[in-house]
């Protein structure tokens, strides 16, 4: 039996912009009904989402019937939550609040096995699809894909030399928490940001890696896929539920 492929890391080597949605209800139940609308990524947040290892588990396996890829976000750069996470058959991980080329490094060795890494060693688990894909650990490498953040102002001063980092495959902008460390917290479309999340995603694709950010706005995100950006979230379950509940509401309210 072969490894499974990644679509989501095939698709970025290939320089097509994948469309993504955040998912933060962590819900296997609420995962299923979006799995099949049509993204090409959906984000499983552990950072700031009340996700857990079994209900993530659950999402994942709520997803694979799907064309659409799963990427988790663990809640910090760790190697124990990493391993537990490629354990259960993540393949993408998108790794918070990177901020410097020691950080993309050390998220790059989680994710390997040694020599190459510091990723434990278990022989039977989902990811290798119970023991039954030959040489996983030798090979597991291939379909994996690494994400780093990028979300202040320290990264971006150092985004070169993260995205230079020998295993990252893309680099992702947080806007959210990009505006509060330059001091425009609560805001995510500052005119005096937005040039410099232009120059960002142009910088990252000079290293020739793929740039992503979330943008709800459809405005700010077809301007960041027209900048290069290659992973792009255009919006997120818990909006989509809550908006929507919003506007029904509105039409029978007076």
């Amino acid at each position: 039996m072969d490894l499974p492929v990644n679509r989501f890391k095939r698709g970025l080597l290939a320089g097509s912009p994948q469309i993504g949605l955040w998912c933060s209800l962590a819900s296997a139940y609420a995962l299923e009904a979006v799995a099949p609308a049509g993204f090409d990524w959906l984000l499983l947040d552990m950072e700031h989402a009340p996700n857990e290892l079994p209900g993530v588990l659950a999402q994942l396996q709520a997803a694979a019937p799907y064309a659409t890829s799963a990427i988790v976000r663990p809640p910090w750069n760790d190697m124990v939550a990493t391993k537990r996470l490629l354990d259960i058959g993540a393949q993408t991980l998108l790794f918070p609040y990177v901020q410097n080329a020691d950080e993309a490094r050390a998220a790059v060795a989680s994710v390997r096995y040694p020599p190459a890494g510091v990723r434990g060693v278990a022989l039977s688990t989902r990811a290798n699809r119970f023991g039954r894909v030959k040489d996983y650990a030798r090979r597991a490498q291939e379909e994996l894909c690494v994400l780093v953040q990028a979300e202040t102002r320290e990264a971006l001063d150092r985004l070169e030399t993260i995205a230079a980092v020998e295993g990252i495959d893309g680099v992702f902008i947080g806007p959210a928490d990009l505006h509060a460390s330059l001091g425009f917290p609560g805001e995510t479309a500052n005119p005096a940001v937005l040039p410099m999340i232009d120059d960002a995603i142009r910088r990252i694709r000079s290293r020739g890696k793929a740039p992503g950010i979330l943008a709800s706005d459809e405005q700010l995100a077809r301007r960041y896929l027209e900048r290069g950006a290659l992973f792009v979230a255009v919006g997120s379950d818990v909006g989509l539920l809550a908006r929507n509940a919003d506007a029904l509401a509105a039409k029978y309210r007076g």
